[in-house]
């Protein structure tokens, strides 16, 4: 790997901003990666503000924060705004649904349209999480495996194995690594 990688995930309460990060972080680890994750929310338990950092590096971690994020997804217009302006060389990975993209920016930005597709193909916005997570693990390719991110995914979330397992795949197929 060579290098610290910085992952920066925002959105709202309910989107599984968390849940990704936990995921991330726990393939990290199963592949004898150094990480760290911090969480911070609003007070709601619903709707309210989230974000989840993760750090993955092949050497200690100094510092679990995310200064210049490699990738920002952004669930949410207010993560997007939020969080738009740490972003240097990395890539924003965004909701269209939610967010309209700011052309003055000098990263790249990739619209995914999560919502849409986990609506239309498994019939619930609640797998946008995953199909978001497909399309980040192609990014990820040779720092984190598939099959491993897939392992974690599903002891992760308990429920709806084959659901996700399609919400993952969408996404995997949608990016080009």
């Amino acid at each position: 790997m060579g290098k610290r990688i910085e992952v920066l995930i925002s959105g709202f309460g309910g989107q599984g901003v968390v849940r990704l990060g936990q995921i991330l972080a726990q393939v990290s680890v199963d592949e004898n990666l150094y990480t760290t994750m911090l969480v911070s929310h609003g007070t709601e338990t619903r709707g309210g503000y989230v974000r989840t950092q993760v750090v993955i590096s092949d050497a200690p971690v100094d510092s679990p924060v995310c200064e210049d994020p490699d990738f920002l997804v952004a669930m949410s217009k207010a993560a997007y705004n939020k969080f738009k302006p740490l972003v240097s060389q990395g890539v924003i990975i965004y909701e269209p649904y939610y967010v309209e993209q700011d052309h003055g920016l000098h990263c790249r930005q990739i619209s995914v349209n999560a919502r849409e597709m986990a609506i239309n193909e498994l019939g619930r916005e609640i797998y946008a999480n995953v199909v978001v997570l497909g399309y980040l693990t192609r990014l990820l390719d040779g720092t984190l495996s598939k099959d491993q991110v897939l392992k974690v995914m599903l002891q992760k979330i308990p429920k709806f194995h084959e659901e996700n397992k399609k919400a993952f795949e969408l996404g995997y197929s949608l990016a080009v690594s």
